[in-house]
C-alpha cells in the first residue's frame, strides 16, 4: 500500500544536478551556454523540482501490467518485484515482465497526508469488500462474472455484507486485516544478530562470535491508519527530520 523513508512518503529535498557529457544542469538553475545553431535544444528543458517543505508521495500502480515506467522509482520497485518474487510465490513462475504506473504528488501538510493515506485504506477496504462478494457469488453460487457484475450493481456496503452472511456464512469483520486494511511500512529499529569474525590474541585463527546490533528495518503492519491510534503510537512518521 505505502513506503520510501519513513513511510512512502519523504519531504522534498534540493534540486539535484544531473551530469551529461562534462557539463552539470539543475533544475531552476540558470546555466551559461555558448552562442551556437544548437542552442534551441535549451527550450526543451523543463523545470520540474518538488515544492519545499511538503510531503512527497510516490504512488506506484499496477496499470494492466503493460511498460509504463515514469520514474527512478518505478523502475526500482519493479525490478525488486521481479527480483523477489520466487521469495513469495515459489510455486508459481512469472509468465511475463510486470509494468507499473506511477505519479508523484505534493501534500504541503501533515494533515494532508493523513487523509491522503485515509482514502487509499478506505478505499482498500472497499474494493475488497466488493471482491470477497464478487469471488463468492461467481465460485460458490455458480453466476457468471457478468451476472455477479449485474447483481451487485447499485449495492451498498451493508447490502455486500448482508449478502456474504446470508448466503455464505462469511462476517466480512472476521476477515484478515490484510486485505480489509491493506499493509502499511514503517521503518523500525529492531536487533539483528549476526556472526562476525573476531581476533583472539595467541590463536592462529579468528573466532566467530554472534553479535546483536540495532538496525532500521521496514516492519509490515495490517492495522488501522485513519483513527489516531497508530499515529499517536508512531509520531515519529511525521517527524520533521530538517
Amino acid at each position: 500500500m505505502f513506503a520510501w523513508p519513513r513511510f512512502l512518503p519523504a519531504r522534498a529535498a534540493a534540486a539535484s544536478s544531473v551530469a551529461l557529457g562534462g557539463c552539470a544542469w539543475s533544475p531552476g538553475r540558470h546555466v551559461a551556454m555558448a552562442k551556437s545553431k544548437f542552442e534551441y535544444v535549451r527550450e526543451f528543458e523543463t523545470n520540474e523540482t518538488c515544492l519545499p517543505n511538503c510531503w512527497v508521495v510516490v504512488r506506484i500502480d499496477g496499470r494492466s501490467f503493460h511498460r509504463k515506467f515514469m520514474t527512478l522509482v518505478v523502475s526500482q520497485f519493479a525490478a525488486s518485484y521481479v527480483f523477489y518474487w520466487k521469495d513469495y510465490f515459489v510455486d508459481q513462475p512469472l509468465l511475463y515482465p510486470p509494468g507499473f504506473d506511477g505519479r508523484v504528488v505534493l501534500y504541503p501538510s501533515d494533515q494532508n497526508l493523513k487523509d491522503y493515506l485515509s482514502w487509499r485504506q478506505a478505499d482498500c477496504h472497499i474494493n475488497n469488500l466488493y471482491n470477497t462478494v464478487f469471488w463468492s457469488l461467481v465460485q460458490k453460487s455458480g453466476l457468471t462474472p457478468v451476472e455477479a457484475q449485474k447483481r451487485l450493481q447499485g449495492t451498498l456496503a451493508g447490502d455486500k455484507n448482508e449478502i456474504l452472511f446470508s448466503e455464505f456464512n462469511i462476517n466480512y469483520n472476521n476477515e484478515p486485516l490484510m486485505y480489509r486494511k491493506g499493509t502499511v511500512l514503517v521503518w523500525q529499529k529492531v536487533n539483528q544478530v549476526i556472526r562476525k569474525k573476531v581476533k583472539i590474541p595467541k590463536e592462529t585463527e579468528d573466532e566467530e562470535v554472534e553479535v546483536t546490533r540495532l538496525k532500521k528495518t521496514p516492519v509490515p503492519l495490517n492495522c488501522d491508519i485513519i483513527g489516531d491510534q497508530f499515529w499517536d503510537q508512531y509520531p515519529e512518521i511525521l517527524a520533521d527530520d530538517s
